[in-house]
């Protein structure tokens, strides 16, 4: 196939789809393909379904959605999916991975931002977003809409998968030496045990609110309209007053950024891992992938703080300003990408501060 070990950038993505390793439905929609990940399709047809599920070894996913699918939507069409639904969608591109390729998939940032809870499937796996060393068959979306119902038709983008081969993730001390020659984020002592910490900022600046908390019970959001909804229909910005901690509530979907300002070198991708439950009840970050040249300089960023998609469980918890919610973990890319994430595609979120999706005007 031609890439070392690494995550595949751009090139070798578009050498899959030309190898048939990467086999697309219809022709490659503009922007589709990032510079280290591909971003994923719906296809004609949602199933809703009585329960998430996994298919296990052996069992396509076709199968089981035979026993567990209520009824079938028509995407060619705009179509609405509810919150609290399960929705599984064949998607538009299918894999004949050779060996030593694999993949893993992830929410694109506006998905997550939305709450959406989106994963994708494969026949035969018993992990979500994650595909084995050459793997031949579909992929599917499964999709709950948490907080707004959403508006999505054939074609639509709400997942991106990214390829590699071998083991490409860097140990700490590897990263500790990345940060001291590249300067990964904005504090020069940076906390790295396990990937590197990110914190949440909750300090008051006098220029805006620190957060905002969805609004429950709002109208919809179409996912291919940027600009379309008017933010203050679909939030509650947060001003704190001089505390700085915030108490997340139960079931509540918050929108905040992270204290440090986070830089991927162009020869790098990150993601940030889910967060320990051990030292807090809250899931962070549905949307983890950073594409090579997110908050570089040269690329239009000098520095991006992470946007952070909050959801408290079952039980109130408080936040403290500077509490760590996060990390991240880099890899290496398998060869130079030839485009960077930022000014070479005019990205959504490059350079941002505290932000919501693109669909807020």
């Amino acid at each position: 196939m031609g890439p070392s070990e690494g995550v595949f950038p751009v090139q070798a993505i578009e050498a899959l789809i030309a190898d048939g390793a990467v086999r697309l439905e219809a022709p490659a929609a503009e922007n589709q393909l990032q510079p280290a990940s591909l971003d994923l399709r719906l296809g004609r047809t949602a199933y809703r379904v009585r329960a998430s599920f996994l298919p296990g070894p052996g069992i396509k996913v076709a199968q089981r959605l035979a026993d567990v699918r209520l009824h079938e939507i028509d995407l060619t069409r705009s179509a609405v999916l509810e919150t609290g639904c399960v929705y599984v969608v064949p998607l538009q591109e299918a894999l004949a991975l050779p060996a030593g390729v694999s993949a893993s998939a992830n929410p694109k940032s506006s998905t997550g931002r939305l709450d959406v809870f989106t994963r994708v499937i494969a026949d035969g796996v018993t992990a979500f977003d994650q595909i084995p060393d050459g793997y031949n068959g579909p992929l599917y979306a499964e999709i709950c809409p948490q907080t707004f119902p959403i508006v999505v038709r054939t074609g639509s983008r709400l997942s991106q998968i990214r390829f590699r081969s071998g083991c490409p993730q860097l140990d700490d001390a590897a990263l500790a030496a990345l940060h001291a020659s590249d300067r990964l984020v904005s504090s020069q002592n940076a906390d790295i045990d396990g990937g590197l910490a990110l914190s949440v900022d909750l300090k008051e600046t006098g220029e805006g609110p620190i957060g905002y908390r969805a609004k429950r019970h709002s109208g919809v959001v179409d996912v291919d309209k940027p600009g379309a909804c008017a933010v203050l229909d679909y939030w509650e910005p947060i001003f704190l007053r001089g505390a700085r901690r915030l108490i997340l509530d139960p079931d509540q979907f918050y929108i905040l950024a992270s204290k440090e300002a986070v830089h991927v070198p162009p020869n790098y991708a990150a993601e940030m891992v889910p967060f320990n439950p051990l030292v807090g009840e809250f899931r962070v970050h549905y949307a983890g992938f950073m594409d090579p040249g997110f908050g570089h300089a040269p690329a239009g960023g000098a520095g991006s703080r992470v946007v952070l998609e909050v959801r408290s469980h079952k039980v109130p918890f408080i936040l403290e300003d500077g509490q760590i919610i996060g990390r991240l973990i880099y890899e290496r890319l398998s060869e130079p990408p030839r485009v960077l994430y930022g000014s070479d595609l005019g990205s959504n979120y490059q350079a941002q501060g505290l932000k919501l999706s693109k669909h807020f005007g």
